[in-house]
């Protein structure tokens, strides 16, 4: 019943075919007409529940000899049904309509759309040609046009779709009980780093308030999460406890990619005006969503505005809209996001993704390959999901049983891999939205990086580069504990640039080889920043001695590969004692250190001038900072390590931090080494390499 919440508060272009019955005057007894009038000022203002109350009640005031009034009293009550998704009792109430011959071309298209519902392809089939004959006879212009679209897709679906649910696919879909209730369960959307968290819609007895929506019949809707464990594990969902919910129906929730915004649908209540939904905006802080604020979209009072999803790369919101220039229904549109409370100009994504049907749902995989839902399109029954491939303009169906003959839609994806979780209400005879799984075996080849700090945390801010010999060219964000994924493609040799203002840039080189399942490359990009002395790990002297060991190579050949891809920098190479022995001695032996290392990498191209050793001996204690802290009980960020704080230590720890004082670092001097001519001027060099772009 999703569309109870927020789609048919969009669906005003449906109320207007309908608002002449809503002008009638009905004969029969006055509760019958009391009753009416009712349902009709509840059906106004989008009350669907409540006004088929009212309905039921008057049809069944209704003498069975008064059959036009009868019959448009059904009329009206299939009506809601329908929107409810009740879709037995729409079924009958719609034969009514047309026992009491007050059917038209809309009430057979309706009908045969029910039918598909039901997978009762033979009838369905049946009542479309009616609707085709019907509308085909009133001419091809204005809504009959896109009416007669939509019978002649219906017809094609009921002709179709049994040899589809026949072929299947590779698709393995599982209820998940334990995210469900007896009530609507819609909207997954997965968040979190390690997609570790499961935010969702429900309308379950835990959504606040107390009052009975009346356009569904049960709990105003609230956005609900799940919390996955350290071993994988879901937790039991519970309500977000922060201003993020309200007494209004809030739903359809997406987030930016480091997953600091959040956008949703809120859908207003007023007992006087139909729903309008609207797209808000929370942000997180100190890890609580704040009170929603609204986006502004097109500065369009009249119109609604759902379902929001974000681009892969940020830059777009995706939404769902009833507002003029669209192609009919509900159509999906975008826009550029310009703040956190405006958007940019709207555009309607035009064919193949939108119809004279309705297109809703819009998500995205992270390959960035486009989903939605539609029921405007041939399919197997309601809304089905559709996708279109990020590299093609084609839309692609997926097939049985990720589609059913009901409504499937709200797709999210765990990771690169074609998994994770979506909602149907397939099976349920109330109508009801259920979550469920999917997985699809196919083979996916990722790479995973982390950018960090050298001897620190997470770079936020960081931007990673990808370039690929097959003409691969992208700019991509890191999430919130630094990492980022991307889709990578075998046969390809790709560079991957880490780069954070106010650190030196970090190179990866991958070949991706052809593999028989899916397989994710793990890559580290730490970055040294040019502000502070940066530690070299594992740099190993022979015992009182200036001589480098052969284990030190490794660390030695990557500051060699830093320098290299950032040939602008000139650096100080340092070494450090511990406290024990003279001053001298610890300085003299400091500075034949630094010399070795610098001589190993003029040894191995690094220029000379670039280089310049510095010996401090013990007169440079290490400075504590957080990362150590945590690793080391006894120590707190900011301790220095002098010989008076050592001395009143425990040995054990003595020795420890003797072995943290004795260290080798670099400290970043100058950034512009080669790029001034003798007279001061920026040498202009020919770019050899392709530019990443955004």
């Amino acid at each position: 019943m999703y569309h109870c919440v927020i789609i048919y508060s969009m669906r005003k272009f449906i109320y207007i075919l309908y608002i002449a019955y809503f002008t009638l005057l009905f004969s029969g007894c006055g509760g019958a007409d009391m009753a009416m009038k009712k349902g009709d000022k509840l059906m106004a203002v989008g009350e669907y529940y409540d006004a088929a109350e009212q309905y039921k009640k008057a049809y069944a005031q209704t003498s069975n000899k008064e059959r036009t009034t009868r019959g448009q009293r059904a009329k009206r009550l299939a009506e809601c049904y329908r929107r409810l998704n009740q879709t037995n009792k729409a079924i009958s109430a719609y034969k009514n309509v047309i026992r009491y011959k007050q059917a038209d071309s809309l009430t057979h298209l309706y009908l045969g759309q029910l039918y598909l519902r039901n997978a009762n392809y033979k009838e369905a089939e049946k009542q479309f040609g009616v609707a085709i004959d019907s509308l085909e006879a009133k001419g091809k212009k204005g809504e009959a046009k896109d009416m007669l679209r939509l019978a002649k897709v219906g017809q094609e679906s009921a002709q179709k779709a049994p040899q589809w649910k026949k072929e299947g696919s590779a698709y393995t879909v599982k209820k998940m009980e334990l995210f469900n209730s007896r009530r609507d369960d819609y909207s997954p959307m997965l968040a979190g780093d390690s997609d570790d968290q499961l935010y969702f819609t429900s309308t379950r007895n835990q959504a606040q308030g107390d009052e009975l929506s009346g356009i569904t019949g049960t709990k105003s809707a609230d956005i609900f999460y799940a919390q996955k464990d350290e071993k994988g594990k879901w937790g039991k969902p519970q309500v977000i406890a922060s201003e993020l919910n309200s007494a209004y129906d809030e739903g359809a929730c997406c987030f930016s990619p480091d997953g600091k915004t959040m956008y949703l649908t809120q859908c207003a209540t007023d007992p006087d005006y139909p729903r309008y939904a609207r797209i808000m905006v929370s942000n997180r802080t100190d890890a609580a969503w704040s009170k929603p604020k609204e986006l502004i979209i097109a500065h369009d009072t009249l119109s609604s505005f759902a379902h929001p999803a974000v681009s892969p790369d940020g830059e777009w919101l995706y939404f769902v809209s009833d507002m003029p220039g669209g192609m009919g229904g509900l159509d999906i549109w975008r826009c550029r996001l310009l703040n956190s409370t405006e958007a940019g100009y709207a555009e309607n994504l035009g064919e193949p993704v939108n119809t004279p049907g309705d297109e809703m749902f819009p998500t995205f995989r992270p390959n960035g390959d486009f989903y939605f839902s539609s029921n405007g399109h041939p399919g197997l029954g309601g809304l089905d999901i559709y996708y279109i491939t990020n590299h093609h303009n084609q839309l692609n169906h997926p097939g049985w049983p990720l589609n059913s003959q009901a409504d499937d839609f709200g797709m999210t994806f765990e990771g690169k891999l074609n998994q994770g979780y979506f909602c149907s209400n397939r099976g349920d005879l109330r109508g009801f939205d259920h979550i469920y799984s999917f997985y699809n075996p196919e083979i996916v080849q990722t790479v995973k990086g982390w950018v960090y700090e050298q001897d620190g945390y997470e770079l936020t801010a960081a931007q990673v580069y990808m370039v690929g010999n097959d003409g691969t060219n992208l700019k991509l964000s890191v999430r919130s504990d630094g990492s980022f994924t991307q889709e990578i493609k075998p046969g390809v040799d790709y560079v991957i640039l880490g780069t954070c203002k106010g650190y030196l840039n970090h190179q990866e080189q991958i070949r991706v080889e052809p593999v028989k399942k899916s397989e994710e490359y793990v890559l580290q990009f730490p970055l040294a920043n040019i502000s502070a002395p940066v530690l070299i790990e594992n740099i190993f002297y022979d015992f009182n001695k200036a001589t480098l060991r052969p284990e030190s190579q490794q660390a030695l050949d990557q500051l060699v590969q830093l320098l290299n891809e950032n040939p602008n920098v000139t650096i100080e190479l340092s070494a450090h004692t511990d406290c024990r022995g003279s001053d001298a001695y610890n300085e003299q032996l400091s500075q034949r250190r630094a010399e070795s290392v610098v001589a190993y990498l003029i040894a191995h191209g690094i220029a000379a001038d670039r280089l310049t050793p510095r010996g401090y001996g013990e007169s440079n204690p290490k400075h504590i900072k957080k990362r150590v802290a945590e690793k080391y009980e006894f120590l707190k960020e900011g301790d220095v390590l002098t010989e008076e704080m050592i001395s009143a230590l425990p040995e054990e720890q003595q020795e420890q931090c003797h072995q943290m004082n004795r260290r080798t670092e670099f400290k970043v001097l100058r950034t512009t080494y080669g790029m001034f001519d003798k007279a001061g001027k920026l040498i202009q060099k020919p770019a050899t390499e392709p530019q990443p772009r955004d």
